[in-house]
């Protein structure tokens, strides 16, 4: 009987031997194929989804590479700024100059007076030496102010009437909506043309001068 046995698992498959009922189950061939669907399974079940363990794991990551990349977007965003801000006081610097050259009303009264104003003509109350955005006072982050001097024009002295200039000058400052997220440096200048600033975010003036000591190399 065992070798009847013997010779029929190796050569048919297996007997399935019950008390009452003898059964002959056929053998699966260990071919490569069988070997790879059943690789396959196995790969399929380990993939079903992710370890509590593994989705910590990602969101540490995603944590750490937020913590360092964000910053330094963040000083990117501020110096950006900041070189926008350095171009409108030259930009509001050139248009004072250039404003008094054109309608011999001294230095402008306003922002407004060198700006523009859509829908007005262009005149000594708006010369349009200024884009309408900067005429805004706002623009990149930072807000734009212009200053008058304190000796004003007589209408003797000027050939504008609808807005009289000043004979001593003016000064223009950029302050961040926002210090340390917009901007970090505030700007000054006067109709001297030097550009200073000031760490601190607020730049400091006494029109007609900037009163700021560190200028802007």
């Amino acid at each position: 009987m065992k070798a009847f046995l013997n010779s029929h698992i190796g050569r048919r498959g297996f007997f399935s031997v019950g008390r009452t009922k003898t059964t002959l189950v056929p053998a699966i061939p260990w071919t490569r194929k069988n070997k790879r669907q059943v690789h396959q399974k196995r790969m399929t079940s380990k993939q079903d989804g992710f370890s509590l363990i593994e989705l910590l794991i990602v969101v540490a990551i995603i944590l750490i590479i937020a913590a360092i990349s964000i910053p330094n977007l963040l000083r990117s965003r501020m110096a950006a700024n900041e070189a926008s801000a350095v171009g409108s006081i030259r930009t509001m610097n050139t248009a004072g100059i250039t404003y008094d050259s054109i309608y011999g009303n001294g230095f402008p009264p306003s922002l407004a007076a060198v700006g523009t104003t859509t829908g007005s003509a262009v005149s000594c109350t708006n010369a349009e030496l200024v884009d309408s955005v900067l005429t805004g006072g706002t623009k990149s982050g930072y807000n734009f102010a212009l200053n008058h001097g304190q000796m004003i024009l007589t209408s003797a002295s000027s050939s504008c009437s609808g807005g009289y200039g000043y004979s001593d000058g003016y000064t223009v400052t950029a302050t961040p909506i926002t210090t340390g997220t917009t901007g970090q440096r505030g700007f000054c200048s006067d109709a001297s043309g030097v550009i200073r600033f000031n760490a601190s975010g607020t730049p400091q003036q006494t029109s007609p001068n900037c009163t700021d000591t560190t200028i802007l190399q």
